[in-house]
């Protein structure tokens, strides 16, 4: 896909992956709609308005039915178009089967697939349009193994890669690919909960590379697979090969 003039919705596009991604799209002539809950960090904005980049960015919390069609209309009011649905948006949900917060499940489900699901019926139709478009879902490495405490998170980001397959094979005549990212352990705040020793042992124990992941390498394979025309229904996973080990 020839990305000059695209238009890519990018939700939890403010920070992390989501925010990686959109600047590095935008530096390919893609314009970007960013959704987040809170406002956009000054950072980021200074980087889009420094490469002279199009963006809007759209405040909305999608875990809400509403929300999802909402955002989505925005960004073909602003721009006239959808070419690149990212899901970037998401949260912990921390708990075991004993001790998850009901409501902890019930919110896992509506940020992480529910979303999904109600974001790709309100886009999908404008990609239908020029017969052409890529979805990219963000799932995890925590949903291709057990995890200890982290039931709701590992199940709904389990999810993920068969959401990806069976859409992508829905939608491939409409020339729509849908591809999945799983990330390992990637640097962003959404590890700021981890201690130094849990740090340390990620890269001594559990990660082959020995080193944490950069918001960069996911990006570099997100761009990769919206670019790619003749990959769909697959997920990457990106983990240092913390997830293909077995001691």
């Amino acid at each position: 896909m020839d990305l000059t003039n695209k238009v890519a919705l990018i939700t939890g596009g403010t920070h992390g992956i989501g925010a990686q991604a959109a600047l590095q799209l935008a530096s390919e002539g893609v314009k970007v709609c960013l959704v987040a809950r809170n406002n956009m960090e000054s950072g980021l904005k200074e980087q889009l308005d420094e490469m002279g980049a199009e963006y809007e960015f759209v405040a909305a919390d999608l875990s809400k039915l509403t929300d999802c069609g909402v955002v989505v209309e925005r960004a073909f009011q602003r721009f006239g178009q959808i070419d690149i649905l990212i899901h970037s948006a998401g949260g912990a949900a921390p708990g075991n089967l004993l001790s998850v917060a009901n409501d902890t499940w019930y919110k896992a489900f509506d940020i992480h697939l529910h979303a999904i699901f109600h974001l790709c019926k309100a886009a999908v139709p404008y990609m239908r349009k020029s017969q052409a478009g890529a979805i990219i879902l963000i799932s995890s490495a925590a949903g291709l193994r057990g995890v200890k405490n982290a039931l709701a998170y590992a199940v709904v980001k389990g999810a993920i890669p068969q959401f990806t397959r069976a859409l992508a094979f829905e939608l491939s005549e409409q020339n729509i690919r849908v591809n999945c990212i799983s990330p390992g352990v990637i640097r962003t705040r959404f590890q700021d909960f981890l201690t130094k020793e849990q740090v340390q042992n990620n890269i001594d124990n559990r990660i082959p590379l020995r080193r944490e992941g950069a918001v960069e390498d996911v990006a570099d394979a997100i761009t990769m697979l919206i670019k790619n025309q003749f990959i769909t229904g697959e997920n990457i996973v990106i983990d240092g090969g913390m997830s293909m080990r077995i001691v």
